[in-house]
């Protein structure tokens, strides 16, 4: 299985306080890496890197043919990048879609609006090309039906496959979950695991924040545990999440597992 992503040596701070210490991993094309750790521990810091939402302080990604070394990134005035750099770091964060905690779609537009807005405006698709491969991409998360609805007529897991469909219609090589369930009633997480379990099998390279130790073992080749900025542990999930050796790894999926 050849390597779609490659992370060296992550380093990055907001003023003192040291987010990501010295990360490093792969991810094979069409695998499935899920990312674990208390809250705070520089996995959402993380995986906004591996796009360009988030610009470390030294370290190179690399996504498909896209490579960054942040070290040769210096924001200017204003926090703006030069133009160069910016460039290279679009090159970045065009290789992959994004999917939010909070799905974070357009109040004012419909489900089917919300997913063609990036193809039309980004990628200049005719308007009825997008549309048509738009309702596709709702009918394989469940929402065909829901395509002319707003967002406030839908329920808080029809809005997060809604914005699976719009991350997924960019035709990323990576797609990226920011603990996609943590925003949901616990009676709607099911149906969005569901959805991602399905991408999984369709083979979608994806990257997963997530607090779903039960879905990560189901459905990762491969597991991070990062605590304190550190990849504490990496491995598979029987070896991270079903014998963990590393004692914060035990303690975390102690504390997560436990029944209430």
């Amino acid at each position: 299985m050849s390597e779609l992503v490659r992370v060296e040596r992550l380093k990055k701070s907001f003023g003192e306080h040291t987010v990501l210490q010295d990360v490093s991993f792969a991810v094979p094309e069409g695998s499935v890496t899920v990312i674990l750790g208390p809250s705070g521990s520089g996995k959402t810091t993380l995986l906004r890197s591996l796009n360009g939402l988030e610009l470390p302080d030294a370290g190179t990604v690399r996504v498909s043919d896209a490579t960054v070394d942040f070290a040769d990134v210096h924001p200017g005035r204003r926090g703006r990048l030069p133009r160069p750099q910016r460039q290279t770091v679009d090159r970045l964060t065009a290789q992959s879609g994004m999917v939010f905690q909070a799905h974070n779609l357009f109040p004012h537009r419909t489900a089917i609006e919300n997913v063609i807005e990036g193809p039309v405006v980004v990628q200049r698709i005719p308007r009825e090309e997008a549309r048509s491969q738009g309702v596709e991409l709702l009918a394989k998360v469940g929402l065909a039906e829901h395509a002319d609805k707003f967002p406030y007529q839908l329920s808080g897991g029809q809005q997060q496959r809604v914005g699976i469909a719009r991350a997924l219609a960019l035709k990323p090589k990576l797609v990226l979950f920011d603990e996609p369930t943590s925003a949901l009633d616990p009676e709607l997480v099911g149906e969005v695991l569901r959805v991602i379990r399905d991408l999984a099998t369709e083979g979608w390279t994806m990257v997963i924040v997530t607090h779903e130790v039960k879905f990560a073992a189901q459905v990762a080749d491969q597991v991070l545990f990062i605590d304190g900025g550190v990849v504490v542990e990496h491995g598979t999930p029987g070896e991270v999440i079903s014998h963990p050796q590393n004692a914060r790894t035990q303690d975390f999926l102690r504390r997560i597992l436990e029944p209430i």
